[in-house]
């Protein structure tokens, strides 16, 4: 008996040993054949139009029962699908993409290169829709994200942001690059103004005898420090420097929105909705549902998605780094919209 079980163990301990080897074996060939750190991405495009007359059909199908599903099906295809053909080749593209931003605004890169396919194959009389949900972050990124944008109008296409739950501070900053924004009832839009929070442990270090050695070449190289001793004058420089920002994101939003009251606006406030519409910050009350609905009856409506090949690694679990510091961005982002969700 106890030979038996020992060679029961034997086997299964050979094995692990052998689906480890191969598991590294293919790890190892995935990461040459990834060309090391590039990240590899697929084009995913979307006829939402085509989408909604196939769910809706399915609808029909189950409202009238399945014995008449036979009958139904095929003139409805035969009458309705050569005129839709008709009214699609004979009207522009409303193309479609999607930007949800966290606080350091990480698929800007992935934004851009949308952007430039969109500009290589948009036509005269195209429409872009972008779907943005963002309630701010890093000045530098969210500065990139606005200036993709701004390519979109640059390039003579016809631009409609459509927030339906928050476009607040960079988000807005981004959102303001459209020629339309529409914003749902309770969308939150707006906190035009900069932050800065740091914290500092210099008198808690001193109570336990720990010095800190804070050596810097230029007057103002820093500022608030996390574990030195803070000043009244880099306090003042920091302040200074906001006030900069906060100017450069008034005069860019105001160059935007003509008619906004932009000394008013740019309290750091949120607004929802029509409240928004009323103080210029955005255009018209919808969702980008019910917007995207009306364009699917004009023409074809097409989204557009540059989504990344995920790894070996990442498949089997085994990118640890990746999923702490998503949960360490999602923490930081739940405490940072704490501020305007609960007003």
């Amino acid at each position: 008996m106890e030979d038996w079980l020992g060679e029961i163990l034997t086997f299964f301990v050979q094995l692990l040993l052998v689906a480890g080897v191969v598991l590294l074996a293919l790890i190892v060939l995935a990461r040459a054949k990834g060309g090391g750190s590039v990240p590899r991405e697929q084009l995913r495009i979307e006829d939402l139009g085509q989408r909604q007359r196939q769910w809706r059909e399915r609808l029909i199908h189950a409202r009238t029962g399945t014995e008449k599903r036979s009958r139904l099906r095929w003139p409805w295809r035969r009458d309705t699908k050569p005129r839709q053909d008709e009214a699609v080749a004979s009207s522009a593209t409303t193309w479609v993409i999607d930007f949800h931003g966290n606080l350091k605004a990480s698929g800007v890169d992935r934004l851009a290169r949308e952007v430039s396919l969109l500009l290589g194959v948009a036509k005269e009389g195209d429409e872009v829709v972008i779907r943005l949900e963002s309630p701010g972050g890093l000045v530098h990124t969210y500065g990139q994200g606005a200036a993709e944008l701004h390519r979109l109008t640059e390039g003579g296409l016809k631009t409609t942001v459509c927030v339906d739950k928050v476009a607040a501070s960079g988000g807005y900053l981004m959102a303001c690059n459209a020629q339309r924004i529409l914003v749902a009832p309770f969308a939150v839009i707006g906190s035009i103004g900069v932050v800065a929070q740091i914290p500092n442990v210099h008198r808690l270090l001193k109570r336990h005898d720990v010095d800190v050695e804070l050596v810097t070449a230029g007057r103002y190289k820093r500022t608030l420090t996390v574990l030195g001793e803070n000043t009244e004058e880099g306090r003042d420089k920091l302040q200074a420097d906001l006030d900069a920002i906060h100017a450069k994101f008034k005069d860019y939003v105001d160059q935007r929105r003509s008619g906004v009251d932009i000394d008013a606006v740019s309290t750091g406030e949120v607004w929802y909705g029509e409240e928004a519409v009323s103080r210029g910050l955005a255009d018209e009350v919808t969702t980008s549902e019910a917007y995207l609905s009306k364009a699917m009856e004009r023409g074809k409506v097409l989204s557009l998605r540059l989504a990344a090949v995920p790894s070996l690694a990442e498949r089997l679990g085994f990118s640890a780094s990746g999923m702490v510091e998503q949960a360490l961005d999602r923490v930081e982002e739940r405490v940072d919209a704490s501020g305007w969700e609960h007003r």
